[in-house]
């Protein structure tokens, strides 16, 4: 008689199967249907091939389409290792090495064999055979192989990358294969991978994925091995999917920042500098505008502004922790970083070992650390528009988004502990309006501790619960703010709450930040003196709303494609004239608009009127006010709004007060 075991459904109901059953014959049980939906099985809550089968008595929730996070992260990883066989189908000397799915598809690493470097052109060709191999329907069968026999297998077949990778494994260790097609067909491809994947190749649609852009990566991303070429993809559950992606996508680099940067002339970067900006006069403007706001903003919060210095000394750095987990990513005075280990002393050379500041938090203990602190005199906010540097990788800079200088809107508030959830409540409740001006919607994320961390278990519980319980009273966390907490995501001192906005594209961009924080007071020796006279350590609370003032400009250009609300713009106005005859009215227009304080410029050139609206659209100047003959006489001139197709003839006065009540700064109307 057949053992059986028990799987007990998300209904409520259990069913009982021979041992050995898999979820696909649960899912043909049901019902025809749901055995051509399911995609994969969770059991007992791991993601699992839907054919694997049941170890003993275990919960299970079949995965369908509609689960589109778990669909989509299976169907990415399928179109890489598709990708892979295809491209050895086609070039059988190409070593593969790893491919995983990525936030919008996926890509694989590859070492081209006699082929050569992959290019663009090889792309149409790549995806053809991928579609062959996803019409053949091949199975994807998972098997567990020992380390020597992967490492055996892979040396045999060329794949050195493969077994040098295999051979640094754990011994005993239970490794997975999955093999493409049948074990003794002739052309069945193998791949060391921890899955899960799909049935079959042909559960993948051949009209949802497509090859976008090839580009080198190093061996472990190790700038010392070998350059290998990476084939990027993106794949979908299906061909609406896709098209509605690739339709973002080209809407994504028309609104893409570095381009408008340039036509609008607001910034450039170039290799003198390279991961820093340089502001030209323009974009210099916007920032000031949000610096100013920004202090508003935190004047009203009762913040106090300092200064803090860029270079400190490494000893400061080992005491607060950064040099032991963050040392790699700072730029340090020589610049032969001492030979210590993850946590170790500074021990040669240390009095002459300085860093460049990553982070401004060291420096506001040492401010917090002068003169001796009362409980009276917490909360203490400290504020800084701190510039900062961090040494990130040359591959992972990207325009404003990711750069080497940056600046911050800093905030640290040190409080005690009955202070800490009304104090994450009013930073809640500031971060609310700043997003709110600029017209974003967001999502809170709360980031929980890391595998590697400093403090207590018990720390982590109560800094855990105090942020959750000020979101939960500023009524944050809820479905409608995207509410969700993310295992292992914290930093290494504190969990965090994350500010995710949306753009007008659907894109998320995490900016904002809070994190409560027991640990560097303890390392950098903060303390307040407390009612009972003795000595205590305040709370730290980390903050930032913009993030960073260049990233937080590079997402506004692109939310808005150039077309920044007036109070931002760099030209707010032009005055452009139609014939010579209205230059002196063009002039006096100008100054009264100056006046007003519209930041404006008069286009006096003789060009056609035509040739000046479409180059001042093209630089997203927002309001136009062309001027002729009766414009002049009537004392009125014709307005044309960035966008618009119809112009509007107003008085002068009229047409300044419309332009200075938009002009002015959200949080001053």
């Amino acid at each position: 008689m057949n053992e059986l075991v028990k799987i007990s459904l998300p209904d409520g109901s259990v069913r009982e199967v021979p041992a050995g059953s898999t979820p696909a014959d649960i899912a043909a049980a049901i019902g025809p249907g749901l055995a051509k939906a399911a995609l994969a099985a969770r059991v007992d809550g791991e993601v699992r091939d839907i054919t694997r089968p049941f170890e003993g008595d275990a919960q299970l929730a079949l995965i369908t389409a509609r689960d589109e996070a778990d669909a989509l992260e299976l169907v990415r990883h399928d179109y890489a290792h598709v990708l892979a066989e295809a491209v050895q189908a086609l070039w059988p000397d190409t070593q593969i090495t790893f491919g995983p799915a990525t936030e919008d598809g996926f890509y694989y690493d590859f070492a081209p064999g006699a082929h050569g470097p992959f290019t663009e052109d090889d792309l149409p060709l790549i995806e053809q055979k991928m579609r062959d191999i996803i019409a053949a329907d091949k199975a994807l069968t998972r098997e567990v192989w020992t380390r020597d026999e992967l490492v055996a297998w892979f040396k045999d077949h060329g794949e050195t990358f493969k077994a040098e990778w295999a051979g640094e494994l754990p011994e005993g260790e239970e490794l997975t294969v999955y093999r493409s097609g049948p074990k003794d067909a002739e052309d069945a491809w193998l791949d060391m991978c921890r899955g899960p994947h799909l049935a079959s190749t042909g559960k993948l649609d051949p009209q949802a994925f497509k090859l976008t852009r090839v580009s080198g990566a190093y061996w472990r991303g190790d700038q010392k091995n070998a350059m290998l070429s990476r084939v990027y993809g993106t794949g979908w559950l299906n061909k609406k999917q896709l098209n509605e992606y690739l339709v973002r996508l080209e809407e994504a680099a028309k609104r893409d920042h570095r381009k408008l940067g340039q036509e609008m002339d607001l910034f450039h970067l170039q290799a003198e500098a390279h991961g820093s900006v340089f502001w030209h006069p323009k974009g210099y403007i916007i920032w000031r505008e949000l610096e100013s706001y920004m202090r508003r903003r935190i004047d009203l919060g009762g913040y106090r502004e300092v200064k803090t210095p860029q270079v400190m000394d490494a000893r400061q750095w080992e005491q607060s922790g950064h040099w032991g987990k963050y040392r790699e990513n700072m730029f340090v005075i020589p610049d032969e970083v001492p030979n210590v280990d993850e946590e170790g002393p500074i021990v040669s050379g240390e009095a002459d070992w300085m860093a460049l500041k990553p982070m401004n938090c060291p420096a506001h203990v040492l401010i917090f650390r002068q003169g001796i602190k009362s409980y009276r005199d917490l909360p203490l906010r400290i504020y800084e528009n701190g510039c900062c540097h961090r040494n990130e990788p040359h591959g992972a800079l990207h325009g404003l988004m990711r750069v080497r200088q940056f600046t911050q809107d800093d905030a640290h508030i040190f409080c005690r502990e009955d202070q800490i959830v009304a104090e994450v409540r009013k930073f809640c409740e500031l971060a609310d309006r700043v997003y709110k001006d600029f017209g974003f919607t967001y999502q809170i994320k709360l980031a929980l501790r890391p595998e590697k961390r400093f403090g207590s278990d018990e720390m982590w519980d109560q800094a855990e619960a105090e942020l959750r319980n000020a979101v939960q009273e500023a009524g944050l966390a809820t479905e409608e703010y995207g509410w969700e907490e993310l295992p292992g995501e914290g930093a290494f001192y504190a969990p965090k709450l994350e500010w995710h906005l949306t753009d007008a594209i659907g894109r998320t961009w995490q900016v904002g930040t809070i994190q409560s924080d027991r640990v560097l007071p303890e390392r950098l020796d903060a303390s307040y003196i407390a009612e009972d006279g003795e000595r205590h350590r305040p709370v730290m609370l980390h903050r930032a709303i913009f993030g960073s003032y260049e990233r937080f400009i590079g997402i506004l250009i692109e939310h808005f494609a150039g077309k920044l609300p007036l109070w931002l713009t760099p030209v707010q106005a032009v005055v452009a004239t139609i014939v010579s005859d209205a230059d002196d009215y063009a002039r006096d227009v100008a100054t009264r608009l100056a006046a007003a304080g519209i930041r404006v410029e008069a286009d006096l050139r003789n060009e056609k009127i035509n040739y000046k609206v479409r180059e001042h659209s093209l630089k997203k100047v927002p309001q136009l006010l062309v001027v002729g003959k009766r414009e002049a006489e009537e004392g009125t001139v014709a307005l044309r709004t960035l966008g618009e197709q119809q112009q509007k003839v107003l008085p002068l006065d009229e047409a300044i007060a419309l332009l200075k009540a938009e002009a002015t700064a959200p949080d001053l109307r």
